[in-house]
């Protein structure tokens, strides 16, 4: 693969500089920005991820804060290491907008993920790794992996600057980027981070539904809609009005980001979403293998039925009261539960009727309890 883009005729030993034909390599995969940086820990990152698990802010994610240590020092995975190329892979050209109506049974799916927008960037960050190798160096590539907090690596590399949102701000694409690293044993040359901030913009703050931007830089997990819908368990009732059709992640905060509203303006826009009734009705393995990429706990179905529940909900329409009441008799509690809140959210008189019925055969707690809460707040029209 590499012999696709890797110029033989370019000869290390030559004189042509092993960054500068990354970069001339980044570029010919369209890659939105690269840089080099040492392999150092990061212990001011390390101290962040402990304080966010301390204090319960990073809810029931995962990932780099399982094991703060690893994540924050290189060396803990790769003893070898020396220096770290980051990438980052622009992705919202393809991504496009889908479904930002809500009520129509449609799902809304962040735009990072309406594909597997991870594909170029690793396909480029292989690339990358290939050359290494064939300078003779020995490189690993870390994608959207627990072994190292990337955004951290990109701000060191001077890829992007730390975002009010905590998100990695480049210019040109603003927050529209993810990602990417290869850590290896070259002695690279080290960029400057970016000399620059978010100044006194605070766009992103207000723009977050549910005020998970507790402080600039600062993100409650707990409260975030994106971490929410990839989250175990029940999405708690305080927020599920919040989701409207949200199916998976939110980008509240991105696109209310000025550096990158430009490109934004200029995405290709495509209003097809998720059939939510779809979901509803599709059998596991296809829809596990369809949203494979996504990030739900042990990719299991039943949390992509739960957010669907919860859009339908949202939408409060006569159109859905009967798919809605068909989960009422789902095995999983879980769905179960969340079916009786969507019920409660209309005004159709046979909701009221399901809700009645179900209520008088449920043994599930939980799922008495909702029931029991979704009649008591029922919409005055069903009770007529």
């Amino acid at each position: 693969m590499v012999g696709e883009v890797l110029d033989r005729s370019s000869s290390y030993a030559g004189g042509v500089k092993l960054e500068q034909e990354l970069r001339r390599i980044a570029r010919s995969v369209d890659l939105a920005a690269i840089g080099f940086c040492s392999a150092d820990p990061f212990p001011e990152v390390e101290q962040s991820l402990r304080r966010a698990v301390e204090s319960g802010r990073s809810g029931s994610l995962g990932f780099t804060f399982r094991d703060p240590t690893t994540a924050s020092d290189p060396s803990a995975s790769f003893p070898w290491a020396e220096s770290l190329v980051v990438v980052g892979h622009s992705y919202l050209a393809d991504a496009g907008r889908s479904a930002e109506v809500n009520g129509s049974g449609v799902g809304r799916v962040a735009r990072f993920a309406t594909g597997d927008n991870y594909v170029p960037l690793r396909r480029g960050l292989d690339i990358l790794r290939e050359a290494l190798v064939a300078a003779g160096h020995r490189a690993e590539v870390l994608c959207d992996d627990n072994r190292l907090v990337d955004r951290a690596a990109a701000v060191r590399a001077g890829v992007g600057w730390w975002g009010k949102s905590a998100m990695v701000l480049a210019p040109a694409v603003g927050p529209w980027m993810l990602l990417g690293s290869i850590v290896t044993d070259a002695m690279l040359s080290h960029d400057r981070p970016m000399r620059r901030d978010c100044g006194s913009c605070q766009a992103c703050i207000p723009a977050c539904p549910t005020g998970a931007i507790i402080a600039p830089g600062v993100v409650d997990a707990r409260r975030c809609l994106a971490a929410i819908a990839q989250s175990p368990g029940s999405v708690p009732i305080e927020f599920r009005s919040a989701m409207q059709n949200r199916f998976y992640g939110c980008d509240e905060c991105l696109t209310a980001c000025p550096p990158g509203e430009r490109l934004a303006a200029a995405s290709f826009e495509d209003s097809s979403g998720v059939d939510l009734v779809e979901v509803l009705a599709s059998a596991d393995r296809p829809l596990r293998r369809r949203f494979a990429h996504f990030y739900v706990p042990r990719n299991e179905a039943r949390f992509l039925r739960r957010n669907a529940i919860v859009a339908l909900g949202n939408a409060a329409s006569f159109e859905f009261t009967g798919v809605l009441a068909g989960m009422l008799g789902h095995p999983d509690p879980l769905l179960r539960s969340h079916a009786a809140w969507a019920l409660g959210r209309g005004r159709d008189p046979r909701a009221l009727g399901a809700l009645r019925a179900a209520a008088l055969t449920e043994t599930n707690a939980d799922v008495v309890e909702e029931i029991e809460r979704a009649l008591a707040d029922a919409p005055l029209g069903t009770l007529a």
